[in-house]
């Protein structure tokens, strides 16, 4: 802006400097023109007085040249001008300042054959013998005779000259006084000229690095004035518009960073436009190596890279599911689809990664769990059925064979019961339709109540009940359900443990906040490999064992099921032979 600003009052400068030499210029011609053009006519004047006042002698040359001398000697000591008498012929009769005899023939000369022509002739020009520019007026005689005599007077332009060179250092020493003028006024106007426009350039730079905040501060109403408003408008405009840009970007990076599937988009050449935090952890890929190159540069399965390139040249939807093991084994279920845009051109390719693990193990856990129901109903169904059919084919007849049967019809029955129950227990804890009622549980009364509960059992194997606990602890929990928890575990060591074994249950606690339920037993153990899966539902270790003690293999379930809604956790250490511990921590207020 500063550059334009020079510019603009430099070009000012010189075009009043331009105006101004003209108007000297021209000032000084006229000036000239016209001090010459009075001095012509004042000598005109002269030399008809002259022409009144001189008698013109005939005769030869040699007897007319003292004659007309003298006489030019005479008149310029009144005209105070050079005189020249010139005969027709153009011969020199007299000069007051030189010798008739020796000057050249003036016919020629421009003055005087304007005089023979006009009658009057002037001419300016360079005198070789008096060294200086001289002022030439002649007049004839008789200016209807063609070859009139001529009388001529001759003044010096050393004075108009002189005058000349004054007005000229008048003018120079003004010109520079007004250039100075000029180039002050010139730079105040380009100043207020320029500086709304560096003003808006500043504004406009501001808002082409995003401050749509910046306004033109308007002062005038005038063209750069609507400039100001215009650029105003536009930043207004353009902040609106991009705090909506900014609004959706956001919602949109909100929703692709909490989308619990993965998202990536591919244009029609391969590279990747975008890739949303959860697709890189699913394809266990850094999300910003990989935006802007291409698909192929990621380490990545093989399949994947097949189907992206199906789907860019097939553009059709493919939908397909692939085991990834990196960077942890999980069932991936893929869905590309072709990009359209408006005018229906090919824009690439949307990938979506959704985790299916969860599901399908839910899915062959459901199917699991529907064989397993199935298998461990028609177990005692068949029983029943079996032992009936025995009976009514005859058997009845023996009390002591009747008896028998009925006594196992009995118990089958009662495990079916037990069974069902238990089925349905579960199924209302996985569906939360099993309400809590939450009260202060003091744990001396509640642990001694359960164990007495349990001693019978424990008794028809000899096994020991022991029971160590801090005195004064309570807990906020749902007494029947958590009674329901203590008798599962403690039955389900009973079980498993061998006649003559013992059950020991441990309660202390571990902060303000937390208590912590050990029961140990000194059963056959559950293998390493089997640890993982005990808390599933009918996961027996020993399937035999567990059907003959009576077992629905729900138990577990449930009690795993239970602690959770009593926002606890549950754990088991065991070890073949020697027996296993469960570990129960529990809350002691729920929030």
């Amino acid at each position: 802006m500063n550059s334009f600003r020079n510019r603009l009052t430099l070009t000012m400068i010189i075009i009043l400097a331009l105006s101004v030499t003209a108007a000297g210029l021209f000032m000084a011609k006229t000036f000239k023109d016209n001090h010459i053009n009075a001095l012509e006519d004042n000598m005109i004047r002269e030399m008809h007085i002259i022409l009144a006042k001189t008698e013109w002698k005939q005769g030869d040359n040699a007897s007319l040249f003292p004659y007309f001398t003298e006489e030019a000697e005479n008149l310029k000591t009144y005209a105070d001008t050079r005189v020249t008498f010139i005969a027709g012929d153009g011969t020199v009769l007299g000069d007051s300042d030189h010798a008739p005899e020796t000057m050249d023939n003036h016919s020629s000369r421009v003055e005087v054959v304007k005089a023979h022509k006009d009658g009057i002739g002037r001419a300016i020009r360079y005198s070789d013998t008096l060294k200086e520019n001289l002022l030439y007026v002649a007049l004839a005689v008789n200016p209807s005779d063609p070859h009139s005599n001529v009388i001529r007077l001759a003044m010096s332009l050393k004075e108009v000259d002189k005058s000349i060179d004054q007005l000229w250092t008048v003018l120079i020493i003004g010109l520079l006084i007004l250039f100075i003028v000029a180039a002050f006024i010139s730079y105040r106007i380009a100043l207020s000229l320029t500086r709304p426009l560096e003003q808006i350039t500043k504004v406009a730079q501001r808002i082409k690095q995003m401050d749509y905040k910046a306004r033109v501060k308007v002062r005038k109403q005038d063209e750069v004035g609507e400039l100001g408003h215009a650029i105003n408008a536009m930043a207004e405009s353009l902040e609106v518009q991009m705090t909506r840009i900014r609004q959706n970007e956001s919602q949109l990076e909100s929703v692709l960073e909490n989308m619990i599937n993965g998202v990536m988009m591919i244009d029609p050449a391969g590279k990747i436009l975008l890739m949303s935090r959860r697709a890189g952890e699913l394809l266990g890929i850094s999300t910003g190596e990989l935006v802007g190159r291409n698909y192929a540069e990621a380490k990545q399965q093989y399949e994947l890279s097949q189907l992206i390139q199906e789907a860019l040249e097939g553009r059709e939807h493919i939908r397909e599911e692939i085991t990834f093991y990196f960077p942890e084994e999980r069932l991936l279920e893929l869905n590309l689809v072709p990009i359209l845009q408006e005018n229906q051109e090919f824009g690439g390719v949307l990938l979506v990664l959704a985790d299916v693990t969860a599901i399908r193990r839910l899915e062959r856990m459901r199917s699991e769990f529907v064989a397993n129901v199935s298998h461990e109903l028609k177990t005692p169904i068949a029983a029943v059925k079996g032992f009936a059919e025995t009976l009514l084919g005859g058997a009845v007849n023996d009390e002591e064979t009747a008896r028998s049967f009925l006594q196992i019809i009995y118990d089958e029955s009662d495990r079916l019961n037990r069974l069902i129950g238990d089925i349905l227990a579960l199924s209302k804890i996985e569906s939360k339709r099993v309400p809590l009622y939450f009260s202060p549980v003091e744990m001396d009364s509640f642990m001694t109540k359960t164990v007495t509960m349990m001693e019978p059992e424990a008794a028809k194997k000899s096994i020991k009940l022991q029971l160590e606990m801090e005195h004064g602890l309570y807990v906020e929990a749902d007494e029947d359900r958590l009674r329901q928890i203590m008798m599962n575990v403690i039955a389900n060591g009973v079980n498993y443990t061998p006649e003559g074994g013992k059950v020991s249950v441990h309660i202390e606690s571990i902060d303000e906040d937390h208590i912590r339920i050990q029961i140990s037993d000194t059963g056959i153990g559950i293998p390493k490999k089997d640890l993982p899966r005990i808390f599933e539902r009918f996961y027996r270790v020993d399937k035999a064992r567990s059907r003959s003690s009576g077992g629905t293999g729900l138990g577990l379930s449930i009690v795993k099921h239970l602690v959770e809604l009593h926002k606890g956790t549950i754990a088991v250490t065991s070890a073949v032979g020697v027996g296993s511990t469960f570990v129960i921590e529990l809350p002691v207020l729920q929030q």
